[in-house]
């Protein structure tokens, strides 16, 4: 059984910029370990938050102890890169689910 891991992002105001981040630095980066795969980012059209653009980015993952590992390893890193380069525009949480069907 797989996992499905996501992270849901609010970005204001420079949503070209996290975009073209996310495609060409930090998916790239994420796919390196090989712990992650199959990257997919989507807009929530459900939440609509005033003056933000928000996105679920989502990966795949074996298993919640795989997935620990590589945020202790890499997860880590990535989010203080992300935050450094778009400090208080960007907000997000992560959703750990499991895949049923």
């Amino acid at each position: 059984t797989s996992s499905l891991v996501g992270s849901e992002m609010c970005i204001r105001d420079r949503e070209k910029f996290f975009l073209a981040w996310m495609q060409e630095f930090y998916l790239p980066e994420v796919e390196k370990h090989g712990t992650l795969y199959a990257p997919r980012i989507a807009r929530i059209l459900s939440h609509i938050e005033e003056g933000s653009i928000c996105y679920s980015v989502q990966f795949e993952v074996e298993n919640s102890a795989k997935l620990h590992h590589w945020h202790q390893e890499q997860g880590v890193k990535l989010n203080e890169e992300l935050l450094r380069i778009f400090n208080d525009k960007v907000i997000g949480f992560p959703t750990l689910m499991e895949v049923i069907v």
